[in-house]
């Protein structure tokens, strides 16, 4: 009933853009948990060609988040929104009709530059229609997001029962909805006269030192939050011998994180400086990986429902620790980004920092992948745990460091009122 009531507090605006972020979510992870599953055994695609489609869409989202941004801050952040979900609706449609390798790459493509486009300007137009509530309203769209994130799965494994194609077209679908009710409803905000060129922007962006210094203290936040998907759903598996277990995870921090995500961050906004509780944040990230390390070592499968039961705890603990790190730390980091500039570049510094952010995320799972491969055969299950582990710890650090040489701005930096 609170967040109920904290979402009315807001515009129409911000309104519409958590329930944006709830089909966003949905539609994507209606779909791309399974279309490795479809480019294998239903097309009979090998694991290199699978391998080509899905990193052809992660590059064309990680490598254009730049464009996306400075779109939205030259153009407007509501069109740059519309035509990024009305791509993405066609991207996945295009996954739903086409067999040849041509109309994969097309649609992984277009799926891609889609989420290139409305991921840093929803957060543009979040941080700029927010005011001095950012980090409420950062809270709130993290709480809607992982909502979508367990809705999409579960209606995808329920549609997979059907077709592949019918999980397609139901994405695409959900995306043109989308479309349209932003094209409707959403409303417009003034777009400040442009002082130079795109790479101008780029430039002043890239050479703000203390904004790159902040990217690359996160570096830690984004390769933990990852293992969410990767290292966690894996410890799980191997610790009760189910692969379900992996789904409990997910089902145990989304809980986590709709019942005390604006609890936490409306809590935690009265006390302390907000370098204080992102550097807590990642600490309690960075701790969660310590309870799994008790079940890394087991060689055998559990005796029972009960011994299952008690290796899973270890690792379902952990991921509830994962959650309340990310809970106390990314409503701050969302906030503080708008404030290392001008409110006019609001989108790129968004962007650029979402570029720093893949890579990070493709470097640390690489490193976090390595540990997993060369933990069973040195006779060192705890490896990516203790890697994950230090990631935590070493981001905390930076954050800390910073807050101590006066880096970061104390609060966002104010911007135009809402149009």
């Amino acid at each position: 009933m609170r967040t109920w009531h904290e979402i009315r507090r807001f515009p129409l605006a911000i309104r519409v853009l958590l329930v944006n972020q709830l089909g966003v979510n949905t539609g994507f992870y209606l779909l791309v948990p399974y279309l490795a599953l479809h480019l294998g055994e239903d097309l009979g695609m090998s694991a290199a060609v699978v391998g080509i489609v899905l990193g052809v869409r992660n590059l064309s989202q990680q490598g254009l988040f730049l464009i996306g941004g400075s779109a939205a801050d030259r153009l407007g952040a509501r069109g740059v929104i519309i035509a990024g979900c009305a791509l993405r609706s066609v991207g996945f449609g295009l996954f739903a009709l086409g067999d040849g390798l041509v109309v994969l790459l097309a649609a992984s493509v277009l799926s891609g530059l889609a989420g290139a486009l409305f991921n840093p300007a929803v957060r543009a137009y979040l941080a700029l229609a927010a005011g001095d509530h950012k980090a409420e309203a950062f809270a709130l769209f993290n709480v809607f997001a992982t909502a979508g994130a367990l809705i999409g799965p579960l209606l995808g494994s329920a549609l997979l029962l059907a077709d592949f194609r019918v999980c397609a077209l139901t994405a695409a679908g959900i995306f043109a909805v989308l479309t349209l009710a932003q094209a409707l409803v959403l409303p417009a905000r003034e777009v400040a006269p442009a002082r130079g060129s795109v790479l101008g922007d780029w430039r002043e962006v890239a050479g703000n030192r203390r904004f790159l210094l902040f990217a690359l203290a996160m570096v830690g936040m984004f390769t933990m939050e990852n293992q969410l998907y990767l290292l966690l759903p894996d410890g799980a598996r191997k610790a009760t011998g189910w692969d379900g277990a992996a789904g409990l995870v997910f089902l145990v921090g989304t809980l986590t994180n709709l019942g005390l995500q604006l609890r936490i961050t409306r809590a935690l906004k009265a006390r302390g400086t907000r370098a204080r509780w992102i550097a807590a944040g990642l600490v309690l990230m960075a701790l969660s990986f310590v309870p799994p390390m008790a079940v890394t070592g087991y060689t055998t499968a559990p005796g029972g429902h009960a011994e299952a039961v008690l290796r899973a705890v270890p690792v379902l603990a952990g991921a509830v620790l994962l959650y309340l790190g990310v809970m106390t730390a990314q409503p701050f980091v969302m906030e503080l980004i708008p404030g290392f500039g001008r409110a006019e570049l609001t989108g790129t510094y968004f962007g650029l920092f979402y570029v720093v952010s893949g890579i990070a995320a493709a470097v640390g799972n690489t490193v976090v992948g390595w540990a997993m491969d060369t933990a069973g055969p040195a006779g060192a299950p705890w490896l990516p745990w203790a890697c994950c582990l230090a990631f935590g710890l070493a981001s905390a650090a930076g954050v800390a460091w910073l807050h101590r040489r006066r880096v970061l701005p104390a609060v966002a930096a104010p911007v135009p009122a809402p149009a």
